[in-house]
Formats: structure tokens, sequence, C-alpha cells
């Protein structure tokens, strides 16, 4: 809750400390009070300012009550830059986020040696797997916004968000950071994206209980569905959204124009649009049959009407370099079902997604393609104390015959999934690249082998083997500070067919592999002000990855600080 939902309070708090007051002095005694007598009340001309009276001081420590004093750097008590009393006048004020956020991974990837290998005697075709990637990102948001309390909707807010990037990635390897050898194996880079940029204004009031309509426009994020199966984002567009039956009912209506990512941060080009249209509508039902469960449809469509871009580091992304490498539209309409929440104790998250369109030259197909694919998604828990026991399985199709003129391997817009794993898992934490030939099998933070480039520059690609994987494990508050997530993956192709194709390789095995990881929470302060995060995972290739990559097993490992004011 806001601090400022606790002073607002303190008017009524004032009032009944006179009369308590007025009550003790007159004694048993005393003649009975008029039942026309009054309490005079004391006049305050800013209540935002409230003084709190003196036994709310803690006897034998220093400092006030809770929310008493005022500093600028203190975020925990009353701050004007954190929102807790007004900028201007009685109800506009200014809130002020600062985030830090320093990431260290280190990994194994299958990593070609490249025809200017970096070291001598490196004639084979792999050579040294190992990289690291360091990345600091300082974000600053700035919202501005008028309304009266925590419970109303916000009449109106403007908010910017400018993020600071600084990246470096080390390999073993020419020709991974740069498609120049010259370059060598080693890339710093820095960017500045503008991941908010938007004004929001509440437009009418449908009920007595705050249901309401509400218009934002510009740079935004926003997530689709519950775990970001198929758009989690932050682009430019106009949200429509806001709810109904006392916030039971809530829904979105919007429409994104995507920009351009800048390659090695993944942040926002805000000079140079993708050349891609999203438009997205949902709607969820809070308690839906059963209390504590919320029910969701979907639609989204992706258009798609694509241009030639290379990347920041020389690498054709748009579109693939497979194929016969010409410009396309995709036009894809993707329509789901999900749920979300608990179901007597069994906590559940599920989502069912057909995919309907038309590809008018897909480069692994080499000629139009209609769209057929489907997705599914079940996770079933159970809370059992202080452990929750976890079974997951996710399915995405893929495409037996990439030369009939069906595309039937699912492919997301631009997802980030948080599931089996998420971003502690080997398989969707990293982008494993198909060396021979300049595609990603999977891209970085997704689960899906859509044999693209890359998910933020290149176009959806909907000729793909597909995958099966199933996910058990469980997450753990080992103490009100810690938590852990231990997971073990096992995945397949659902069809080897497109990776045939484009790797010119008669068999190709359907067994991906396992994975083992281990992910740990730690915030030592209660909060979010300070969060600790470390992770560790372990791939151990199959029969189908050792056909097309390696047989070595792969491993990650990363420690992320997050310092927020």
């Amino acid at each position: 809750m806001h601090a400022r939902g606790v002073i607002g309070s303190r008017a009524l708090t004032a009032t009944a400390l006179l009369v308590a007051c007025a009550t003790a002095h007159a004694g048993d005694d005393a003649p009975p009070q008029s039942s026309t007598s009054t309490v005079q009340p004391i006049p305050i001309k800013d209540r935002w300012d409230i003084p709190l009276p003196e036994y709310h001081r803690y006897p034998g420590r220093d400092g006030e009550y809770p929310y008493s004093d005022r500093s600028l750097l203190d975020p925990f008590n009353l701050n004007v830059l954190k929102g807790d009393e007004p900028i201007l006048g009685q109800n506009t004020f200014l809130a002020l986020t600062l985030t830090s956020e320093t990431l260290y991974e280190f990994r194994t990837l299958p990593t070609p040696s490249g025809v200017s290998a970096a070291h001598g005697g490196t004639e084979e075709f792999f050579g040294d797997p190992d990289q690291s990637f360091f990345n600091e990102n300082i974000t600053t948001v700035i919202e501005f916004f008028h309304g009266e309390t925590s419970y109303k909707p916000r009449d109106w807010e403007f908010r910017f968000t400018p993020v600071f990037n600084y990246n470096q990635l080390n390999t073993r390897e020419n020709t991974v950071v740069n498609i120049d050898p010259r370059f060598g194996t080693d890339r710093q880079d820095g960017f500045i994206g503008v991941q908010e940029l938007f004004a929001e204004l509440h437009l009418v009031d449908v009920s007595p209980y705050y249901d309401f309509i509400s218009v934002r426009a510009g740079v935004q994020q926003f997530t689709s569905d519950f775990r970001g199966f198929v758009f989690s984002d932050n682009e430019p567009g106009v949200r429509l959204f806001g709810n109904l039956d006392s916030n039971r009912d809530q829904w979105n209506l919007a429409f994104f124009s995507n920009l351009e990512k800048d390659t090695n941060s993944g942040l926002n080009d805000i000079s140079n649009s993708r050349g891609q249209n999203v438009i997205i509508a949902n709607y969820y039902r809070e308690d839906f049959i059963w209390l504590g469960y919320t029910a969701q449809l979907s639609v989204h469509y992706d258009n798609d009407y694509g241009n030639v871009e290379y990347d920041d580091n020389g690498f054709l992304t748009r579109p693939s370099n497979i194929g016969d490498h010409k410009a396309h539209n995709v036009n894809a309409a993707y329509l789901g079902w999900e749920g979300d929440g608990h179901i007597g104790r069994f906590n559940l998250t599920h989502a069912v997604f057909e995919v309907l369109g038309h590809d008018t030259d897909n480069p692994l197909a080499g000629r139009d393609v209609d769209i057929n694919a489907q997705m599914a998604a079940l996770e079933v828990s159970i809370d059992h104390d202080w452990i929750r026991p976890k079974a997951s399985v996710f399915f995405a199709s893929g495409d037996s015959d990439p030369n009939d003129g069906e595309g039937t391997g699912f492919c997301p817009i631009l997802d980030n999934p948080n599931f089996a794993g998420g971003s502690n898992s080997f398989w969707n934490r990293q982008g494993i690249k198909l060396t021979q030939v300049g595609v990603n099998l999977v891209d970085r933070m997704s689960l899906v082998p859509a044999l693209r480039a890359s998910k933020i520059q290149d176009q959806a690609n909907f000729v793909n083997p597909g995958i099966l994987l199933f996910n058990t494990g469980f997450t753990a508050k080992v103490t009100p500070k810690l938590k852990a997530d231990v997971n073990l993956n096992w995945s397949r192709f659902v069809n080897t067919e497109p990776l045939q194709l484009v790797l010119n390789q008669n068999d190709v095995h359907q067994e991906i592999g396992w994975d083992l990881s281990l992910g740990v929470e730690y915030r030592p302060l209660l909060s979010d002000n300070v969060i600790l995060q470390a992770g560790t995972a372990a791939f151990f290739p199959g029969r189908g990855f050792r056909d097309i990559l390696t047989p070595s097993v792969l491993y990650q490992g990363f420690v992320a600080v997050i310092l927020t004011y």
C-alpha cells in the first residue's frame, strides 16, 4: 500500500484521539454530556501534512512512527519522489523508480571454429564452446499522475522509462560477435532504449465500484497471456482497457506498431520502425466456475510485411538466412483459451492456441504456405507447507512435410515464457544456433524451435520441427527471504523433416535431451529493493541433438543483482 493511503486516514485518527482525551479528563463523577454537545474539529490546511502525536514515538528508540519522517533518500518513509504525497496541489503525484540490474552469465554453446579460426589446430568444425556475458541495465521510471486515492483508477498518467545498457560478450572463436573475423572474439557495446513512453487517460466509470474504461497511447509493456507464450514486449501502440462486475471481468483491445530492436541489448530502437503490426483482444473472467480460477479468451493478429534487415553485427536477420532469401509477408491469427489460478488445493495453468493465416513466401519451403498450427501447455502443482511440487507439459506442433504448401509448425509472435523452469532452464535461456546454416534452433528466452534468425528481428516461421516437453520439479520457500526452484525437463522434436531439409541431412532423431536446472532468489530486506538471483543448469543432449550439433554436455551459470529505489 502507498504511504499516502495510511496518511490519508490520519484525520479520522486525530478526531478519535480528541474524543478519547475529552472522556478521560472528565472522570467518572463528571456530569453527563448534553446530547447536543460535539467535539470541535481542528482545521487542517493540508490533509497530506497531518502531524503525528508524541505517543507514536517508539519508547527507547530513535526515530518516530513509520511514515513520520521525510527524506528524499529514504524510499520507505514519506517521500515526495515516491508518490507518498502530491508534488502539485492535492491530487497530482510524482513517482520515481531507479533500478540497477547487473547480470553475469557463463555458458557453453556449440560454436564453429569458422573459416578464420581464432586458435591454431582447431581444424574441426566446432571450436571452443566457452562464452561469458555481462549485462548492466540502469532503468529510470518516471510516473506523473493525477488521482485521489490508491483504490480509484488514476484520472491521467504520463510515464517515461529510459534504459541505459552496457553489455560485453567474450567468446573463444571468431565470427561469433561479428560477421567480420577482424573484430576478434570479444565485443563491448552500449545502447539507450526507451521501454515506456505513454500517456493514459481515464475515460469513464461504468459502475459505482470503480469499474472503468481507460486508454493508453505510446510505448508500453504488454503481456497478452498469463505465461507469455505468444506476446510479451514493450512496443508503441494504443490500448483501450477496462473492467466490469467489480473487477471480476477485465479486457484489453490493443494495436501495436512494432519497433526494431538493438541487437545486443534487446532494447527498443525508437527511431526505427520494425514493419510489423500486432492487434490483440483478450477478456478475463475471475472466479470462473471455481473460486480462485481465472479464464481468458484472446485473439492475436500478426501482420508482418517484412523487409531486408541486417543486425548490428552484420548478420542477415530478415528474411532468414535459409532458402531463397526473399522478402515475404506473414499474416497470422492466434485464437487462444487460457486459464490460471487454483481449483481446490490444485494450482492450475493452461493454454491452448490455434494459428491460421498465410505466408507469401516461406524461406524454408521456398513457396507460399497456408498456416495451420497449434500450441498447448498445462502445469499442475499443489502447495504443501513450504514446498510446491509441480508437473507440466508443453506442446508446439511441427511440420511433417515442408514442401506441401501448409505451415503446421507453431511459432509465437514475441514470446517470453515463464514455464518449465523459465530462465533457469538451459533450453529456454540460451539461444542455440544451427551453426551450419546461421539460424537459431531455439531463440534466447523461448521454448519453440522456430528456425529463425532472431525472435526480436526475424519474422515468424511456421515450417519448423515443433517440440514436446515434459517437466517436473518443485518450488521451495526455504525461508521468508530465500526461494529455490528445481526443474527437470525432457524434450523431443515433433517432426524432424524441417531439420533434415535445412541441414540437407537424411536422418535426424526426435529426442532433444534432458535439462536439469536450479535457480535461487534471495531478498535480504524482505522487499524488492534488493534481490539476489543465481542459477545453474546442465543440458544432456539426446540422440537428435547429437545428430545435428554436438554430443557434449552443455552448461550455464548466472548471477544477477537487482537494486531498486
